[in-house]
């Protein structure tokens, strides 16, 4: 029996793959902290010192000790533009949120409208695990409809409305479409 006598070469421990791993550290900090703070001064609010002083401390020692454990952070996307891309995501989503919740109480209130639910496929063009949780929460936190899983690139989704000679392919796309034409400019 012959032993091979190769040498295995080390994990590469340079000062690169350090930087490189501190570079993600620091910037799922930085967006883990902007965005808790973001959270924070919403809830409050208003622009008060105090209430600033505490909501940035409380940010910072979450996300510091949060960093860590998110790696989905680095599936966003950031650049110049990520704040307006943000900005129409909510547009959007608000938007969406308002013709549902219309949609919804427009049934209650009108037992006579048929109600015909579905189980219904969405393909996702996102990829990142990041992308499709916010995908599948947007398309949950919409009244009528409700996410129910993930299979790859598919989210099964309980909807409300699926009458007959609704065409379900077009339908379905136009769920996904309308929330990740703005969300692929800042997650992949």
């Amino acid at each position: 029996m012959t032993h091979s006598t190769r040498a295995s070469s080390p994990a590469p421990t340079g000062t690169a793959s350090t930087t490189v791993g501190l570079f993600k550290l620091v910037r799922r900090f930085v967006l883990a902290a902007g965005g808790i703070f973001a959270t924070w001064m919403l809830l409050a609010g208003r622009l008060d010192g105090q209430e600033m002083m505490v909501g940035g401390g409380v940010s910072v020692a979450i996300a510091l000790l949060s960093m860590r454990h998110l790696r989905m952070l680095d599936d966003v996307r950031l650049g110049p533009l990520m704040p307006l891309h943000l900005v129409r995501y909510f547009i959007v989503f608000f938007g969406a949120l308002i013709r549902a919740n219309l949609d919804v109480a427009r049934r209650v209130v009108t037992p006579r409208v048929r109600i015909e639910p579905a189980m219904v496929t969405v393909h996702t063009e996102l990829r990142s695990d990041l992308g499709k949780l916010w995908l599948a929460n947007s398309i949950t936190l919409t009244p009528g409809t409700l996410t129910v899983d993930v299979e790859g690139q598919d989210l099964i989704v309980h909807w409300i409305d699926a009458s007959p000679g609704t065409d379900l392919t077009v339908a379905t796309r136009e769920i996904a479409a309308r929330f990740e034409r703005p969300m692929k400019e800042f997650l992949r």
